[in-house]
């Protein structure tokens, strides 16, 4: 342990999303004293099947907002104990001999990074976006193990490089090429004299692994149990529980979770979840002034079933059936936009209750209470119409950025300023409010539920033939 005893300490969290980059500065009670966010840029979408992150901003948007969450926080630097880094998840990085980006980093929504690594001359290293930033930050080349999913020789019971060699073969990545793996809360290095200028970190401050980015919010959102669930409502939506190594099913994924030894089970999700919520808002505010709040006062008004309209989110299709696209079905004329907001929202909690259910029949358990985190947990509506479509209360956190706050705890069992990872839960994580289902409303979206499950058998053949007139 560093730092004074008895005294307050902090970390720093950086949590870098699909969307945005956010850092907080959290101390030892989950208590956050400053905080700073900055949108990525978009997406460069150019070439069919690539999805990339333009030049290097991922990198440059931490170091920004390091900078600005620093220069707000109002206590001691010398009480900052450490970083907690956690990045988007299925990214992949191509370095050169010096550890920077021979081209964009490409992003989870790139068709490269379902399949083997292709080496085009020039790449002395392939890593994720997790290890290139602690690359950034440190000079060490190391990683967190718990952030490699798809296409990696690693080992999923070991937490560490296989020693299968077909398994380097089926990835097209050679053992060299590879970062030393980290387990969660242990060291990647200390930010160096360079990376502390660019961001404000102290340098020799310690950086601490976490996992990938939705086991890391499941941690944040205190999820410790079989019975725990969380729904994240984030530019891809899931929901997650955890439990020791299982195999995965129809019904759940497995991956590793955000603690040594533990795995994230994961349901189906949408891909482009919260982001069609902003889209909508978008499109919206560019024909004049209407925020989010004036969007949920309005939909809050329209009565479950958004009078027939509904909305099917492939906005990014799934990858076991990619001729799908997005969906608004039910159009009358008497419908406007607030009808088109909520029936998104519904569109969203129909979705998961699907999705949730069939991953309870598969893990054989129930989940009694819904924790409800990511950006879409902040609208009290959208929390309401969660709490309602389940049937079950919907508890929101009093750190909304749960992914944030996983990563402070991985710093804070890091540094030692917590005994393990269900004292830092413990002692971090808290429930700010709940919300509770009317009966009546959830008999509705019962009867709802039933005929919205059955609107792809409908348009899946409809696609399908768009699909071959627009080859």
């Amino acid at each position: 342990m560093t730092g004074h005893p008895g005294a307050t300490h902090y970390v720093v969290a950086i949590d870098s999303g699909s969307q945005s980059t956010k850092v907080l500065v959290v101390d030892q009670h989950g208590r956050v004293h400053a905080s700073a966010q900055q949108p990525l840029r978009a997406y460069d979408t150019s070439v069919r099947g690539q999805v990339v992150h333009p030049d290097d901003d991922i990198w440059d948007s931490i170091a920004a907002v390091c900078t600005e969450a620093l220069d707000a926080f109002a206590g001691d630097r010398a009480l900052i104990v450490g970083v907690g880094l956690c990045t988007i998840r299925f990214c992949r990085a191509l370095l050169d001999d010096d550890g920077l980006l021979i081209e964009p980093m490409l992003s989870w929504m790139d068709e490269r990074v379902s399949r083997a690594h292709i080496d085009e001359g020039g790449t002395r290293y392939v890593t994720t976006s997790s290890g290139y930033i602690a690359h950034r930050l440190t000079g060490e080349r190391r990683d967190a193990a718990a952030n490699y999913q798809g296409v990696w020789p690693i080992d999923q019971k070991t937490w560490r490089w296989s020693e299968d060699p077909e398994s380097y073969t089926a990835a097209g990545i050679r053992p060299d090429q590879l970062f030393e793996l980290v387990d969660p809360g242990g060291a990647l290095g200390t930010v160096t004299a360079q990376a502390a200028l660019s961001t404000g970190l102290p340098e020799g401050l310690p950086v601490f692994a976490t996992a990938n980015d939705k086991a890391v919010e499941a941690l944040g959102s205190g999820v410790r149990s079989d019975g725990d669930l969380v729904l994240s409502l984030g530019t891809y939506i899931t929901a997650m529980s955890t439990g020791p190594f299982a195999s995965a099913t129809e019904s759940h994924w497995v991956n590793f979770a955000c603690e040594p030894g533990r795995y994230l089970y994961e349901s189906g999700g949408i891909r482009r979840g919260m982001w069609t919520v902003s889209w909508w808002r978008q499109l919206l505010a560019d024909g004049g002034e209407l925020s989010e709040d004036d969007l949920n006062r309005g939909a809050e008004k329209i009565p479950p079933g958004s009078d027939g309209l509904f909305t099917l989110l492939d906005w990014l299709a799934p990858g076991d059936a990619p001729q799908r696209r997005g969906a608004m079905i039910g159009f009358d004329g008497s419908q406007g936009r607030f009808h088109v907001h909520r029936s998104i929202l519904e569109g969203i909690a129909l979705t998961m209750r699907e999705h949730v259910e069939a991953m309870e029949e598969g893990l054989q358990r129930q989940f009694r209470e819904i924790t409800v985190s990511g950006g879409g947990s902040r609208s009290d509506l959208m929390m309401q119409i969660v709490s309602d479509v389940f049937g079950r209360p919907a508890r929101r956190m009093r750190v909304t950025d749960a992914a944030g706050l996983g990563a402070a705890i991985c710093a804070m069992v890091g540094s030692g300023h917590h005994a393990d990872w269900d004292a830092a839960a413990a002692g971090m994580v808290a429930v700010r409010d709940r919300f509770h289902p009317d009966a009546t409303r959830t008999a509705v979206y019962d009867e709802i539920g039933r005929k919205y499950s059955t609107l792809h058998s409908f348009t899946d053949p409809m696609f399908h033939e768009i699909g071959l007139i627009s080859r």
